[in-house]
């Protein structure tokens, strides 16, 4: 749910642990026809992650799927291309598209100020909505200051049925004074999606789950994938069960991460979807199933974040180590590290881990370089 900043566990907020040996436990179960790099490149960074870790993957031709330790600590279940995980911030890029396409029929300007919609809201302690524009709230460019909620840690008091308005949580990043003028520079904040998340509500007059469902989710027929309405708190089955992880050693202690409601998390990473799907939609996303060229143009408009990534709207662009580029969204929420990346020559690649709240650097260089390698394995060949 967000690139680099860290959550730390909170007692009592999860349930019994489960103590296991790391490294040489790990299975792994290759797809036919091999991908040894990936497969090696898979086995590295599991060492470093969850309990499990899998990649799903291919090019026209077709996909395959790789996984090495376990969905659910304890067992021996590999985890599979169609079972449940929550997605954390690759939610950001559905969103993006509703907003994009809100814009192309004339609902909103993208350099328009977010005050003309949302009078009020992005106001005080050093903001004014009046100079922030949906432009910068979509590319982090707004000034806003990073807002990373955990579940019983910097959160606004819920509502008496347990959920989160997006309103409160807005309230609750804005609570930080901005880190920058408004299109000074980048800085990655969940409030920005917030923000567009009350925007969608309010142009839409739908709850936000609800038109990114029916814009984004529902004509391509990701009949996995869903965005949780409030209140909804349980993954569907089949699921990847999360886990928190500390390690002592040569052990691991994997906590498993108990349900909350996902609308603390809403338009900034409240999805839930598998990696074929995820693959399915960064594909279509590319093909123009969902956005005029023009606007898909502008959704790959990006600024450079570091030497290999940049970010567009609600979008990465990563330069792969074979030549070209790949195009998708990173994720990161109580329980799961996950990363979809495609090509416009069809090539994709999505993988997840099922722990991401460590003590300790997140093993981001690691999921890098399964994701390069398994793009890089299918990459057309020079004749």
């Amino acid at each position: 749910m967000r690139s680099s900043t860290r959550f730390t566990p909170v007692a009592g907020a999860v349930c019994a642990a489960v103590l296991t040996l790391s490294g040489p436990v790990a299975r792994a179960v290759p797809a036919e026809g091999g991908h040894a790099a990936t497969l090696s490149a898979l086995r590295a960074f599991q060492s470093q992650a969850g309990p499990g870790a899998a990649v799903h993957a291919g090019a026209l031709g077709g996909s395959w799927t790789l996984s090495a330790g376990t969905g659910t600590a304890g067992a021996d279940l590999p985890i599979g291309p169609d079972e449940y995980f929550r997605v954390g911030s690759q939610t950001k890029t559905f969103v993006a598209v509703v907003v994009l396409q809100l814009a192309e029929e004339g609902r909103v300007a993208l350099n328009a100020p977010v005050a003309d919609h949302l009078p009020g809201v992005v106001a005080g302690n050093g903001y004014d909505g009046a100079r922030i524009t949906v432009r910068q709230l979509l590319q982090h460019t707004s000034g806003i200051a990073p807002y990373n909620p955990y579940p019983g840690v910097s959160t606004p008091r819920p509502e008496p049925d347990g959920a989160y308005s997006l309103t409160a949580l807005v309230r609750q990043g804005l609570s930080v004074p901005p880190v920058a003028e408004p299109g000074a520079g980048f800085t990655y904040s969940n409030t920005n999606y917030y923000v567009l998340g009350l925007l969608i509500e309010k142009l839409t007059g739908q709850p936000v789950h609800r038109a990114v469902t029916e814009r984004a989710i529902a004509p391509l027929g990701l009949t996995r994938t869903l965005f949780p309405a409030p209140g909804e708190r349980a993954l569907p089955a089949p699921a990847v069960n999360g886990y928190h992880i500390a390690r002592l050693g040569p052990f691991s202690v994997w906590t498993p991460v108990t349900d909350y409601d996902s609308s603390l998390y809403s338009s900034v990473g409240g999805m839930v979807s598998t990696l074929a799907d995820l693959t399915a939609f960064h594909r279509a996303l590319a093909g123009g199933a969902l956005l005029a060229p023009e606007s898909l143009a502008e959704m790959r408009t990006t600024l450079e974040v570091n030497p290999t990534v940049a970010y567009g709207l609600g979008l990465h662009r990563r330069a792969l180590p074979c030549g070209g580029t790949a195009w998708g969204h990173s994720g990161v929420v109580p329980g799961y590290q996950s990363y979809t990346l495609v090509t416009d020559d069809g090539r994709h690649a999505s993988v997840v881990t099922n722990a991401a709240i460590q003590f300790g650097a997140l093993p981001t260089a690691a999921l890098y370089k399964v994701m390069d390698t398994a793009l890089c394995e299918d990459a057309p060949q020079d004749s």
